[in-house]
């Protein structure tokens, strides 16, 4: 399976190119940055697909990360990845930020728990937490953060996402064993491209994940009336 990866939904922008007959990642790039997703993009995974020594045509699928996470950011690399796909006739899964960021410590070892947090502002964040073997304990939601913080405290756990060090500091107190942390910004791009390579097509659709209404809205005062 060839997997081309992207991700734009938090604090970087990335891709890499997986080939797991070859045993692995053949190319990858990741930028961190909170904007300026849409004009990194598209280079960026040219020179990505460039130093895998593949063409688009070369692949079996795309994966994009669909959220939680930034509105914009997320918005772009979905955008990316279905224009990607309709080119190029490939099949387009999306995946979860709080699955990518849990995976690889599921992976190392799954009878620990995971505590995936992401910061979603004003004392919110988008959690999950997955138990044994990643099963799910509690589903993906927007919880304020003090939740989060009781959620983490039920047993010795792993906390991993960008508000994983603000949960922490939460349970610096009360945690009879110190959580092992993993505040990174961004999910590892390598993850994306190894569940992508592994996802349901059809249990798995390019859709943004949000969790919650964007902070703007539409003003109805500022609507022109009628005729």
């Amino acid at each position: 399976m060839r997997v081309l990866a992207i991700d734009t939904a938090l604090g970087a922008c990335a891709a890499a190119v997986l080939d797991t007959a070859y045993g692995g990642i053949l190319a990858s790039e990741s930028q961190p940055m909170v904007r300026g997703h849409a004009e990194a993009l598209i280079p960026l995974v040219a020179r990505v697909i460039q130093q895998s020594e593949m063409a688009f045509l070369d692949l079996d699928r795309i994966a994009v990360t669909t959220g939680p996470g930034s509105f914009t950011g997320l918005r772009v690399g979905l955008a990316a990845a279905r224009g990607f796909g309709v080119a190029t006739s490939l099949p387009v899964v999306g995946i979860s930020t709080l699955a990518v960021y849990a995976a690889p410590h599921l992976a190392t070892d799954s009878r620990v728990p995971v505590v995936a947090a992401i910061d979603a502002r004003h004392e919110h964040v988008y959690l999950q937490v997955f138990g044994p073997a990643g099963r799910t304990v509690i589903a993906p939601r927007l919880t304020p953060l003090n939740e989060a913080i009781r959620a983490a405290s039920e047993a010795p756990s792993c906390l991993v996402g960008s508000a994983a060090r603000a949960v922490a500091d939460g349970l610096a107190i009360s945690a009879p064993v110190p959580p092992t942390i993993d505040s990174r910004a961004a999910p590892d791009i390598a993850w994306v491209a190894q569940i992508g390579a592994v996802t349901s097509e059809e249990k798995s659709p390019p859709r943004p994940f949000y969790l919650r209404a964007p902070d703007a809205q539409p003003q109805n005062a500022a609507q022109l009336p009628r005729r």
